[in-house]
């Protein structure tokens, strides 16, 4: 079928380019299955729906800077026997989201913390949440960063505002001044507002350590945290197990036992 030139410019003018793309096999479609007029639109209109749609959640998930697609389906359950499934499907109906608290997801290294909090990310971008994935380290650096520049205040209320922060490697090194300070407004402000989730190397009751310098603060910090969060405890084998080394195969041996020469 050739498009007819108006009808082009006309869906660009409306900037409904994208039913071009299946423009010519729905009308095909159309004439095989002999289908009303009202019935082809209605597919054109769902094709160009289903478009937007898929361009919001790829805009989504390039914005959360996830460091790779992570998602609830090729997370193995299996190395982790103790961890309650249904309890994790649940999470990722976001409900935790509406509630505004936060899900604090602890464990050994290597035992799917950042796989799971990723997962539970990649689950609230498809139900149209905003969510931005960050190290604690990255956090605190990029606070510093837009101190320098000027843009505290922007960046500060950036990460305030996000529905979703995955914080992750939460007190894998200890708050300094002025960090711990940055991290408890930063929570402060999201308390009852926002949804964190945090992933940590540490047992929930050790999570003042982090903040060794001002042990006030992190007691602020970690009361609104705690309050209505969900908890999550990986207890299995890390994935990161460092694959045998393969055998040395043997030289052959010729009469006598005694090695032969190449």
């Amino acid at each position: 079928m050739h498009t007819i030139p108006e009808l082009t410019s006309l869906l660009k003018l409306l900037r409904l380019s994208g039913i071009l793309d299946s423009l010519e096999a729905r009308n095909r479609e159309a004439i095989d299955r002999k289908l009303a007029y009202t019935d082809f639109l209605s597919l054109l209109i769902h094709d160009e729906v289903a478009r937007r749609e898929q361009k919001k959640l790829d805009m989504r998930l390039r914005r959360a800077s996830f460091r790779n697609q992570k998602t609830l389906e090729g997370f193995d359950f299996d190395r982790l026997p103790n961890l309650n499934r249904t309890a994790v499907h649940d999470l990722a109906t976001c409900r935790f989201i509406e509630e505004k608290v936060a899900v604090m997801i602890v464990g050994p290294c290597g035992t799917g913390k950042s796989h799971l909090a990723q997962s539970l990310g990649h689950a609230a971008a498809r139900q149209g949440y905003d969510v931005l994935f960050i190290t604690q380290t990255q956090l605190l650096g990029s606070l510093r960063a837009a101190q320098a520049t000027g843009n505290y205040a922007r960046r500060f209320q950036s990460l305030v505002k996000v529905p979703l922060l995955i914080i992750d490697d939460f007190g894998l090194k200890p708050l300094r001044s002025p960090e711990e300070e940055d991290f408890h407004d930063l929570i402060a402000e999201r308390y009852e507002r926002a949804a964190t989730i945090l992933t940590s190397n540490l047992d929930f009751d050790e999570w003042g350590e982090a903040f060794a310098a001002n042990k006030m603060i992190g007691a602020a910090t970690l009361d609104r945290l705690r309050h209505g969060a969900y908890r999550v405890v990986l207890d299995g084998e890390s994935y990161r197990d460092p694959k045998p080394m393969p055998e040395r195969s043997k030289p052959p041996t010729g009469k006598g036992g005694k090695p032969t020469q190449a």
